[in-house]
């Protein structure tokens, strides 16, 4: 049961990374992409983190791939923000935050 779950996870993860990587490629302009894309990508490690702790043998593996997933998140968030600012800052044109 435990397997099937984390199976469910990893997989429901991959649709959001290939979700982002559709959202990359077919929307317009930079802010859209990078908000879409920043979603999915933090969704997507979120989901395959859960599936793989689920599937650790121990809880510290568990507890790493948590780590890793809440420092994911951070860097993202930060790495949005200076790359919005700096799509604005050059094109003054594309709409802003």
């Amino acid at each position: 049961m435990t397997d099937l779950l984390a199976f469910g996870l990893i997989g429901a993860g991959l649709f959001f990374f290939a979700a982002g990587t559709v959202a990359l490629l077919r929307f317009p302009d930079t802010l859209t992409r990078l908000h879409a894309l920043t979603k999915a990508d933090n969704l997507g490690l979120g989901l395959v983190a859960l599936g793989l702790a689920l599937r650790a043998g121990e809880a510290a593996t568990a507890a790493l791939l948590v780590l890793i997933w809440l420092l994911a998140l951070a860097a993202s968030a930060s790495l949005a923000t200076l790359l919005g600012r700096a799509a604005v800052r050059r094109d003054p044109g594309e709409p802003g935050p």
